[in-house]
C-alpha cells in the first residue's frame, strides 16, 4: 500500500516537472488602439523598457507615477493656482485639486513597442465629485512622446525606427 502511494506521489511530481516552462512571459501582448485625440509612436525597444524609461522620467520631472502594470503607466501632475482658461473650458474645481492626468499604454515586442498617450484634466480629483474631461494632444506632448522614445531607444540595443 505504502509503495503504490510513493509511486502516485512520484508520478503527480513527475508530471507537474514535465509540464515545461511556463508561457506567461511569452502571452501574446495586448491590442492598442488609439482614440481620437491620443498620440502614438513606435519605439526600437522592448514594453519593460520602455516602463522603465517612463516611469524614470517621470521621476525626474517630479510627476507623480499613480499606476504602474506591465503595460500601462498613468502619471498625474498637480496644477497649482487660479486657472481661468480651464475654468472656463472645464468649470471650477472648487472642492478638490486640479491635475493633469497622463495615461501611456504600451504593446510590442523585443524590438518594437507602440506607446498610446491620452490625457485628461481632472477636477476635484480624488474626491466624490470628481469629474474627468479628455483633453487632445498637441505638439507639447507630441514632445513628451518622442522624448520617451529617444530615452528608451538609448537603453534598447535594438536598431531604431523612424518616428
Amino acid at each position: 500500500m505504502r509503495m503504490i502511494v510513493l509511486a502516485s506521489l512520484a508520478l503527480v511530481l513527475a508530471a507537474c516537472q514535465s509540464s515545461g516552462p511556463r508561457q506567461s512571459s511569452l502571452a501574446p501582448q495586448p491590442q492598442l488602439t488609439v482614440p481620437q485625440g491620443a498620440q502614438s509612436i513606435r519605439i526600437a525597444a522592448d514594453p519593460m523598457t520602455v516602463r522603465s524609461a517612463l516611469v524614470a522620467s517621470a521621476t525626474e520631472r517630479g510627476t507623480v507615477v499613480i499606476q504602474e502594470e506591465p503595460n500601462m503607466v498613468v502619471m498625474e501632475r498637480q496644477l497649482s493656482g487660479e486657472n481661468p482658461a480651464l475654468d472656463q473650458q472645464f468649470g471650477p474645481s472648487d472642492n478638490g485639486i486640479r491635475v493633469i492626468r497622463i495615461r501611456v499604454r504600451f504593446t510590442g515586442s523585443a524590438c518594437q513597442t507602440l506607446a498610446v498617450q491620452d490625457l485628461a484634466v481632472i477636477n476635484n480629483a480624488r474626491t466624490a465629485l470628481e469629474q474627468s474631461y479628455v483633453l487632445p494632444g498637441n505638439p507639447n506632448t507630441l514632445q513628451s512622446l518622442q522624448g520617451l522614445k529617444s530615452r528608451a531607444e538609448q537603453n534598447s540595443s535594438c536598431p531604431p525606427v523612424a518616428a
